[in-house]
């Protein structure tokens, strides 16, 4: 009773009263002076920064201008439209084409400097490579490796400046940011002398800015600390030390943190075209702005700037070519692709690193936001908005991936909760001689009439590219900043009065779910408050509030309205992709949790039935970028009225199973597995296999599978089984051929769905023992 007595008063009195109730005497402050990095240097104030008024009294809670009022700025009105000046009478400093990592990092560094800065951006933030990152925030082992090899001072400079970089993070965003282990496996003993002392440079390295240091691992403390690890010729283990983030949402809270430091920001807004006028002094055309359509309503406008920067990353040469239409390319894409495995492949807190594949590649294993993240690949690719990772890549990734893990652990394709593909726009500088060579680090491009396009990178240096870019814009357009850049110590929206041990508060004064409450404190920092006040009852003494999106992820239904009212959220896919990273954790899930996320979305937006089906359309459509496949799309022919019509609905599953499918552990257009035996039925099905299985290898031949179903008293479907085992890949033309027992088991589960679906009466429950993605490694 308690906890829902705290929480009703939290709902009454909304997220500032949260605020005041945890910080004890404050929440947000207005501007204030404080001293800063360097003798007697002044930064500006901070609107976020935690403080006391006078008389003890919390300042108002900081909430973000309403994305109307955003573009009532870019057309040079007032926020409430109505000023009568015109879009020509107001001219911005810089306008930053591109919402992704640098291009909110070149806003927040404009607008602490005192600039007036607007950043457009034409999908929404993070929608492309910012969101589709190994979630690494590293100076690079194996580039210092190459430095050292081959005595290379680029390189070594670019790992210097990223391992500074990678303390910014942790200091500028400590709750989305945090130190991981990775394990470097040693299989041959002079190896370890070898990673031992390049660890130990690469914390030399990093000097005053290090983390946690490196250390040895001997053979049994490695698999005590990795027991998923091949234990056969293994000698020790190298331990170091670099970060982790949640990418997109920290590409979020860069964005927002410039709308409080008096940037405008806008997604959804599309460049059309550049606004270029003839300099009276030179004689040269230079670029002064752009034209803008706001692609929710189809609005067109021009906005003026007297500095324009291109950082739209892959699409950068779009953007130039609107300058100079025959200019050569500047952008050589590549892509990387991802997956995304149950928790229980890795260690919670320790990841690894394999840095001998079989073609020379790094792939990385690290646990992320309760998944494990797998990759990457580097193959040479078409620039696209939403690109789908190729099958082959996932089975490259897949076998680098079991050659370092047990043989008892054993990866299916089906346990791919999710695989997405991100382009690393990796660039060749127009001006150089040789212009095959590709820059290994970022460039800055100025050309004739002025636009500045940034490039290349990574998200780590984000920070460093994005000050690099304005002191550009700067000198080349003549601009007068109030002072330097600030961003090293500016802190972002969240961070203020967050601690490590904030969720408890939450589940103290809310009654939230403790995982709940760890998921928001780790994803919001101190916004958490906020997101708790938008939260429903859930109608139980505990938890009292927050309805999950998904039974098995802790996102709640009042992260849906806090991403809407304050973070610019404007579509479904915005949510489940990049507010909520459910898309990127597991596809089907997110299918499933696309109505319930619809549904609220309706609500706060006043969509129409038109609208949410348009949505339902889109979100499908992007789950088939992150490994669902294309036919999931023929759901989108109805519109969801309420959550309950969702994918996951006992009669959408009874439909769904009518037909046989593809099969999860084979197909590359897998569908979200679900166990459906007991611990008997699954004990027989063993034992009746063991007995065809003669050499006792897992493998039976085709000819045998036929009395091995009238073995376990298999009901036949009325079309007989052969579409089950086509759906599985079984070559039925050779008798003698090996079949797994993984895909046995999996066609005798399509068979009891089939058959269940078949059997099932309207309103009556199909009976199955569901278990869910995380037990049964179920995947797309």
């Amino acid at each position: 009773m308690w906890r829902q007595q705290i929480a009703g008063r939290a709902l009454k009195y909304g997220a500032a009263a949260a605020v005041a109730g945890y910080a004890g005497h404050s929440v947000y402050s207005q501007w204030r002076r404080r001293s800063g990095a360097g003798a007697g240097a002044v930064v500006h104030a901070d609107p976020l920064e935690v403080a006391t008024a006078p008389g003890g009294r919390p300042h108002a809670f900081w909430t973000p201008p309403r994305r109307e009022e955003m573009l009532n700025e870019l057309k040079g009105l007032a926020r409430d439209g109505s000023d009568a000046k015109t879009a020509a009478e107001k001219e911005f400093d810089v306008l930053v084409i591109g919402g992704g990592a640098t291009g909110a990092g070149c806003t927040l560094d404009a607008a602490t400097r005192g600039l007036s800065v607007a950043m457009v951006e034409r999908d929404d933030f993070a929608s492309g490579t910012s969101s589709k990152s190994t979630k690494l925030v590293h100076g690079g082992v194996r580039y210092l490796q190459k430095a050292i090899m081959g005595l290379d001072y680029g390189q070594w400079k670019m790992v210097r400046e990223a391992l500074h970089e990678r303390k910014t993070f942790l200091t500028i965003a400590p709750y989305l940011s945090n130190e991981l282990p990775i394990l470097l496996p040693v299989y041959t003993w002079w190896q370890l002398p070898y990673f031992w002392i390049g660890c130990k440079m690469y914390d030399l390295l990093a000097g005053k800015q290090g983390i946690t240091g490196s250390y040895a691992l001997g053979r049994a403390k490695t698999l005590e600390n990795f027991p998923m690890l091949r234990a056969d010729g293994l000698v020790g283990s190298m331990v170091y030390f670099d970060g982790q983030h949640n990418d997109a949402r920290m590409n979020a809270a860069l964005a927002v943190t410039a709308a409080a430091h008096g940037a405008v920001v806008a997604n959804h807004v599309e460049v059309t075209s550049l606004i270029k006028e003839r300099d009276a002094e030179t004689g040269r055309e230079r670029v002064r702005g752009a034209m803008l359509r706001d692609n929710e309503t189809g609005d067109e406008w021009a906005v003026r700037a007297k500095s324009v920067i291109n950082a739209t990353g892959p699409f950068s040469d779009a953007v130039l070519k609107m300058d100079e239409p025959g200019m050569a390319d500047i952008v050589a894409p590549s892509s990387g692709v991802h997956l995304v495995l149950p928790a229980y492949f890795s260690p919670k807190n320790m990841g690894m690193l394999d840095p001998a594949t079989t073609d020379g590649r790094v792939v990385f294993f690290l646990p992320w936001e309760g998944g494990v993240v797998a990759g990457t690949t580097d193959t040479r690719c078409s620039v696209e908005a939403d690109p789908r990772p190729s099958e082959k890549e996932i089975e490259w990734i897949l076998a680098e991936i079991r050659r370092f893990l047990s043989p008892d652990v054993k990866i299916r394709r089906g346990e791919v909760l999710a695989a997405w593909s991100g382009i690393r726009p990796l660039v060749r500088d127009p001006r150089a001689a040789n212009t095959k060579d590709l820059v290994r680090n970022h460039m800055i491009h100025v050309s004739d009439s002025g636009l500045i396009t940034i490039a290349g990178g990574k998200w780590t240096t984000y920070r460093e590219m994005a000050k690099e870019t304005v002191d550009r814009a700067i000198e080349h357009a003549g601009l007068q900043p109030l002072r330097g850049c600030q961003t090293e110590h500016v802190r972002l929206i969240g961070s203020h009065a967050w601690s490590s041990t904030m969720f408890i508060k939450l589940v103290q004064n809310f009654g939230v779910d403790t995982e709940v409450a760890q998921h928001l404190s780790h994803n919001y920092g101190d916004r958490a408050w906020a997101v708790c006040a938008l939260a429903e009852r859930t109608g139980r003494q505990f938890p009292a509030i927050g309805r999950r999106i998904h039974p098995l992820y802790p996102f709640i239904d009042a992260e849906v309205r806090y991403a809407v009212q304050y973070e610019y959220a404007l579509s479904a896919v915005d949510v489940i992709a990049r507010r909520m990273r459910l898309a990127f954790l597991d596809a089907q899930a997110a299918r499933e949790s696309l109505p319930a996320v619809i549904d609220i979305m309706a609500a706060e937006l006043g969509w129409d039935a038109a609208r949410r089906q348009a949505e339902h359309r889109k979100g499908l459509e992007y789950l088939t970028t992150m490994g669902l496949p294309e036919s999931i799309l023929a759901e989108a022919t109805a519109a969801p009225s309420s959550s309950s019509s969702s994918s996951s609905s006992p009669s959408s599953k009874a439909a769904a199973a009518a037909e046989p499918r593809s099969l999860n552990f084979v197909d590359p257009a897998s569908y979200y597995r679900r166990g459906m035996f007991s611990a008997e039925e699954i004990g027989g099905i063993i034992s009746a296999f063991s007995e065809f299985d003669v050499h006792g290898d897992g493998h039976i031949v085709v000819k045998d599978i036929q009395p091995l179903f009238e073995m376990l008293k298999v009901p036949m479907p009325a079309g007989g089984i052969e579409p089950f085992l086509d759906a599985a890949r079984i070559p039925r033309a050779d008798p003698a051929a090996a079949v797994e027992f993984e895909q046995i088991f999996g066609v005798l589960g399509e068979i009891k769905e089939a058959t269940n679906a078949r059997d099932r009466k309207p309103g009556s429950n199909l009976g199955l023992n569901q278990i869910p993605t995380h037990r049964s490694g179920g995947g797309v």
